[in-house]
């Protein structure tokens, strides 16, 4: 009778401690979710977000963007012409800014390219044959050192918390941000007011991210970003178009390349190589040098060729 007790006290031991292996298995198998950022109900989260679509959470990390695409001229009563192909890049970095009463905040620096191709060959072009006025004409590409924030964002803004403007659906966070461009010429004189001659354009940027990537607060930045852009601008100051009304139509679709300025294509690696090895890493992060646009840089290499 003992031995039977016994037997049936050994099995049922055997029995709890399977059971309790099982659990434990169970349990061990569960993977713990990672922190998630809150992005909807804490400013500073929302900030960070932001920051690591553009970069990296990590100060002085770099990133590098391509794109590609076309450009058309739009000229009223006439039909579109395609005029090239392209692609571009920008490399860039951030650093942490911290403000007593602001709270956190970052600011960050860039420099860009985009290289104009013939659309037939998609060669990079050195002149061009404008089919407009038949005029043969030196390519000046966009070489812009720098592109920086004009300033730190902080989580406590003079219009309120920061909050995170993206929108959500199926698993990615979506993004239109429209920026109308009106301001003075650097080409023109100083009676523009009288004239006209402003820089007029908008530029339209769409940015596709991964949720989960985004929110996950153990990762310093988001790499599964999708970007598409469109330009809206008056003709380029190097087609010398004069007086001729009609407007520059660029588009194109691209993303944050995981292999940095080396996963670039390699043409693009070869002319940067050649001509703009700068361009292969960001400005400093403490850069404060005004910004450099199309219409700028066009005009200091105007006035280098007059002094030669």
């Amino acid at each position: 009778m003992k031995l039977v007790l016994y037997t049936l006290a050994l099995c049922a031991l055997l029995l709890s401690s399977e059971s309790f292996g099982q659990k434990k298995s169970k349990a061990a198998a569960t993977p713990v979710p990672p922190p998630q950022l809150d992005v909807y109900n804490n400013p500073e989260d929302a900030l960070k977000a932001d920051r690591k679509i553009t970069s990296s959470l990590k100060d002085g990390e770099e990133c590098t963007y391509w794109w590609e695409g076309k450009v058309w001229s739009r000229i009223s009563g006439e039909k579109d012409r395609l005029l090239f192909t392209y692609i571009g890049m920008n490399v860039r970095a951030s650093k942490t800014v911290n403000d007593p009463e602001k709270g956190y905040g970052w600011r960050h620096v860039s420099r860009e390219l985009l290289f104009y191709m013939d659309p037939k060959t998609n060669e990079i072009l050195r002149t061009w044959k404008n089919p407009i006025t038949n005029e043969d004409v030196e390519v000046f590409h966009i070489a812009n050192d720098p592109v920086n924030g004009r300033g730190p964002t902080f989580a406590k803004g003079p219009t309120g918390p920061y909050k995170f403007k993206m929108q959500e659906k199926e698993g990615y966070f979506m993004q239109t941000n429209e920026v109308p461009l009106f301001y003075s010429n650097p080409l023109a004189g100083d009676y523009q007011d009288y004239v006209g001659g402003t820089y007029h354009a908008m530029e339209v940027f769409n940015t596709i991210v991964s949720k989960d990537e985004l929110l996950n607060a153990s990762k310093d930045k988001a790499d599964d970003v999708i970007i598409a852009w469109t330009r809206i601008s008056k003709f380029l100051p190097w087609m010398k178009m004069g007086d001729k009304a009609g407007w520059l139509i660029f588009t194109g679709t691209g993303k944050k390349l995981r292999g940095g300025t080396d996963a670039l294509p390699d043409a693009m690696k070869a002319e940067m190589k050649a001509n703009y090895p700068d361009y292969f890493h960001a400005p400093s992060v403490d850069d404060d040098r005004p910004n450099e646009t199309s219409w700028t840089y066009f005009k200091k290499q105007m006035e280098k060729k007059k002094k030669k």
